[in-house]
């Protein structure tokens, strides 16, 4: 079955703009508080921050991160496990209003083996699902169709995490 997929974002990537910043995605600058556009950070304070997966796995995929760049869940302090929590659940919260998914998969994929794309800076998923988001793309395609484009998602869900 022949088709098009379009996915604009990806041609900065294509030319060597990868927009990603030198070092860890999710270290901000040290006194950097609220969000940050060109890194897709929709949210930070002192503890923890959420910024968008520039690669989701689906529309609106979030990841809450701690602020200070550790690698496992034991590292943290109870302040930053908490922090991330309740980043996760207000997340939650947002993407009910302004996506309104079916659901959620979260979690936390520490190590290589465990699938960490980022092993050296703990963060924790906040995908979500729609009915009928796994079809024969995915499944058989071995592709994902991300309908929105990743900065009209960012611009959509910032005034929500004001």
């Amino acid at each position: 079955m022949a088709g098009t997929l379009w996915a604009p974002w990806r041609m900065d990537y294509i030319l060597g703009k990868d927009p990603r910043p030198e070092g860890c995605v999710f270290c901000l600058p040290k006194d950097h508080l609220g969000p940050l556009p060109e890194r897709l950070v929709l949210y930070s304070d002192r503890q923890a921050l959420i910024i968008m997966n520039r690669y989701p796995y689906n529309n609106a995929h979030l990841m809450v991160a701690p602020r200070r760049h550790l690698g496992t869940l034991l590292e943290a302090t109870p302040e930053e496990r908490l922090a991330m929590v309740n980043l996760a659940a207000w997340a939650t919260e947002v993407l009910d209003g302004a996506q309104k998914p079916d659901g959620y998969n979260m979690g936390i994929n520490q190590g290589q083996v465990a699938g960490a794309g980022i092993t050296d800076h703990l963060h924790l998923h906040v995908t979500p699902r729609y009915n009928g988001d796994t079809n024969y793309m995915t499944v058989i395609g071995e592709t994902r169709v991300i309908p929105e484009h990743i900065v009209a998602t960012y611009e959509k869900l910032l005034g929500f995490f004001s």
